[in-house]
């Protein structure tokens, strides 16, 4: 969780560094180019600007959800935030393992799966030996819950 925490706090630094210091020099430049109803650079730094300011919103959004997690608070007997699975993938006949996180942490060809992706929201809330269908953009998928290590049992 730290490490969400300092990813979303580096990039909030650097957009704040870009609104305050690096866009009102760019600004203040395209002015002095003239006419800005038809000054690209005025409008392009503007537009920036924008996107920034906007960008700023959703990060200091996303960095308050998170410090608002407690982690003391998920449950101890099914898959939440944090948990280790071992799935038994039905069409496949394999075994695949999946550690469910923040968006920000996903990687999911490293088997980090965000709890907003399609199989994460399918395994929220289930337990050992529940059987789970899943809507993926690649069709249905089915899987049954072999083990399921949950965030307290792995000291986190």
């Amino acid at each position: 969780m730290e490490a969400v925490k300092k990813k979303l706090q580096t990039e909030l630094d650097k957009l704040e560094e870009e609104l305050h210091f690096k866009l009102p020099k760019e600004i203040q430049k395209a002015r002095e180019f003239g006419d800005l109803r038809e000054n690209a650079e005025y409008k392009a730094a503007m537009e920036r600007q924008s996107m920034v300011q906007a960008r700023i919103r959703q990060v200091r959004q996303r960095l308050s959800e998170v410090e608002s997690i407690d982690t003391s608070k998920l449950p101890t007997d099914s898959i939440a935030y944090g948990s280790k699975v071992v799935l038994y993938d039905l069409e496949r006949d394999e075994d695949v393992t999946y550690k469910l996180v923040t968006s920000e942490e996903s990687d999911p060809d490293n088997g980090l799966i965000s709890t907003v992706s399609p199989i994460g929201q399918g395994l929220m809330g289930k337990e050992e030996g529940d059987e789970v269908k899943i809507k993926t953009p690649n069709g249905w998928r089915n899987f049954e819950v072999k083990e399921l290590i949950t965030i307290h049992e792995q000291g986190e």
